[in-house]
């Protein structure tokens, strides 16, 4: 589907201006614009080239996304023309996050830059969230235990990698594992150690150009009961014990 006529017009009105006024800044006629906002006219190439140099919004997002899902015009930036939209929102102005399913997760490290694949993604309201851009990761297997498989994360979009928080935990989405859920501290320079909880999994290293994105963890939603012998007291504390000894450990091992 084509959504550049309605595009046009949504960021126009974002940005303030009036047709006049846009048309005046691309040296073209009132009318023009308005054949353009009112699917009368389709533009030519090398006016949507200038369009997405004004906007700073790539091509195909204008074309195939409905911007007016979002709530502003402050789109973030990642790098190589692409653009993830921070606040998504309903008919009711409500905001809405993504939800990655465990089967589309499969597919994310080829569809997390794709426009199309994260416009089929299911959405739902949370209203209890702090402010930015979050999505909701699936959690396979026991490395981050006490959060079991099956569970949700929901975590905060990392816009620089560089305000990591040592020791805080987030899903990572690198080029050679795809996403993952762990703690993360910064190895060296152009490194980061990610860090199971669980014992039973060593950490492990991976390179800085190797990371594709980074989301802070918000809260956890799990979707099973926790068992009984999962709840004493003497497991809870013997767990936060061992986390202890861990950690003093790998200080030892980054100092």
């Amino acid at each position: 589907m084509n959504f550049l006529s309605k595009n046009i017009k949504h960021i126009r009105v974002l940005k303030g201006l009036t047709q006049e006024q846009f048309a005046d800044d691309f040296s073209v006629s009132r009318s023009r614009i308005s054949s353009y906002e009112e699917n009368r006219a389709v533009p030519p190439i090398d006016f949507i080239i200038e369009l997405s140099n004004f906007f700073g919004v790539p091509i195909d997002v204008l074309v195939k996304n409905d911007l007016s899902k979002s709530k502003n015009e402050s789109f973030i930036d990642v790098g190589n023309q692409r653009i993830l939209f921070p606040i998504m929102v309903d008919d009711a102005n409500e905001d809405l996050i993504e939800i990655i399913s465990t089967e589309a997760s499969a597919g994310y490290l080829n569809g997390y830059a794709d426009p199309e694949y994260v416009e089929d993604l299911q959405k739902i309201k949370l209203p209890f969230l702090p402010a930015g851009k979050h999505r909701a990761f699936p959690i396979k297997g026991d490395s981050m235990l006490p959060t079991k498989s099956g569970a949700f994360v929901i975590a905060k979009f990392l816009e620089d990698i560089q305000d990591i928080k040592e020791g805080k935990t987030y899903i990572v989405l690198t080029q050679n594992d795809g996403l993952t859920y762990k703690r993360v501290y910064k190895k060296e320079e152009d490194h980061l150690l990610l860090v199971p909880d669980n014992k039973k999994y060593n950490a492990y290293e991976v390179h800085l150009e190797n990371v594709l994105e980074l989301w802070e963890y918000t809260c956890c939603i799990n979707t099973q009961e926790y068992d009984e012998h999962e709840l004493k007291i003497s497991n809870i504390a013997l767990m936060l014990n061992q986390l202890g000894v861990e950690l003093k450990a790998l200080k030892k091992l980054i100092a």
